[in-house]
């Protein structure tokens, strides 16, 4: 298909998903999803940083290789698609090139996944890319009248990736369940901080480091994206910019307490525009960056903007001081059921259910994730969502 066609066909697409399911309603609050069924949960490997980065993966291409090929070969069919095959192979010609100017050890972690997966490095970088392009998420921060910490995210991805009008789902997020791993990674034979990825991929967008801090990665919708980062590092050289989802893990392996996460992920210069949402261990240690490239713009717990109350913050994929769009608005539900639960009732059980209404869980929802910053736990589910359910 030409390029053209393709998006004229994802915009017929979605202009159909709208005129079946209709105006995004949400009806009522989710009182009973807590707890979620156990054999939804995410399942456990480790990551041996004292391990040689090209063989730290090495356990988990094992188990997870097949399941990384289908996913690969699955964005590669639909990036050539919207591209057309000239450009996508243009394209290709290129990241291997990103992925050896990546700082060390992320071009050797490539490298060995690669090498234990069979899936050619260009194929395997875009794959690790591609996440900026196809995600919408939801992230939430409560804390209990005791000033207890919990913090708690969708991650939602796959939209107009491949909607199967048979069963009702995307194809990406399918694809994306078998990969969902929660990952213990380990240092000097120590637990350093606990994450959920997807097998292959080597940044972080939710983890957890017991008693200092826990994070999640919210895509920042914006004209262009990451493009003109992207080009910039691959064009002009500039490698004086972090990836978005490398850099938390940096700030994971390396930062101490909330206050110094904080200060990095304010401040370092980025390829692409985000959202990163930080909770610590310590009352009122919540707060939402919004991030520019270069700049940044702070919201903490207990502040008077959109998307907040004195003892919560919720953040979708739209600017907190600005009214979420009417066909995709996440953010009031969110608010609402929260409000409606009261502080009094903070618990990992109340945040498990208002990420499982609707809309707020949708087709595109993988993954529920619950993390306490103090104790360092965290558990994640798989998630499907019952029909009628919004496509995002």
């Amino acid at each position: 298909m030409k390029p053209i066609g393709a998006l004229l066909f994802i915009t017929l697409s979605v202009l159909v998903l709208v005129l079946q399911v209709g105006a995004q309603q949400f009806k009522k609050c989710e009182m009973s999803a807590y707890p979620p069924q156990k054999h939804d949960l995410v399942p456990v490997y480790e990551v041996d940083l004292d391990h040689p980065p090209s063989k730290r993966w090495d356990n988990l291409m094992k188990d997870r290789g097949p399941q990384v090929t289908a996913l690969v070969d699955a964005v590669s069919d639909l990036a050539q698609s919207i591209l057309g095959t000239r450009l996508y192979e243009l394209l290709l010609s290129f990241l291997p090139k990103v992925a050896e100017s990546m700082p060390s050890p992320y071009y050797e972690e490539l490298q060995g996944i690669s090498a234990a997966s069979g899936v050619p490095i260009g194929k395997m970088t875009l794959y690790n890319i591609f996440y900026e392009a196809f995600s919408v998420c939801t992230s939430i921060v409560a804390q209990d009248p005791a000033g207890h910490l919990i913090h708690a995210r969708n991650l939602d991805n796959g939209a107009f990736l491949g909607w199967d009008s048979s069963n009702h789902t995307w194809r990406i997020a399918e694809l994306l369940h078998p990969l969902s791993v929660h990952l213990v990674w380990k240092k000097d034979n120590a637990t350093l901080f606990r994450s959920i990825n997807f097998a292959g991929y080597i940044g972080v967008l939710t983890g957890v480091k017991e008693n200092k801090f826990s994070f999640s990665l919210n895509k920042r919708l914006s004209l262009g994206g990451g493009l003109m980062g992207i080009l910039e590092w691959v064009l002009f050289g500039d490698h004086k910019q972090s990836w978005v989802s490398l850099l938390p893990r940096e700030v994971l392996e390396e930062a101490d307490n909330y206050k110094e996460a904080q200060h990095i992920l304010t401040s370092r210069r980025l390829l692409a525009p985000v959202y990163y949402i930080l909770a610590g261990p310590e009352p009122l240690q919540g707060c939402i960056i919004t991030r520019d490239r270069d700049n940044s713009n702070l919201v903490t717990l207990g502040s008077k903007t959109e998307g907040s109350g004195s003892w919560f913050l919720v953040q979708t994929n739209y600017d907190n001081w600005k009214q979420a769009p009417f066909f995709d608005d996440r953010r009031t539900p969110s608010c609402h059921c929260l409000t409606q639960a009261g502080q009094q009732n903070t618990s990992s059980s109340l945040l498990y259910n208002v990420l499982s209404t609707k809309p707020v869980l949708n087709k595109e929802t993988v993954y529920t994730a619950v993390m306490d910053p103090k104790s360092g736990e965290l558990e994640a589910w798989l998630r499907t969502c019952p029909d009628p359910c919004w496509p995002w």
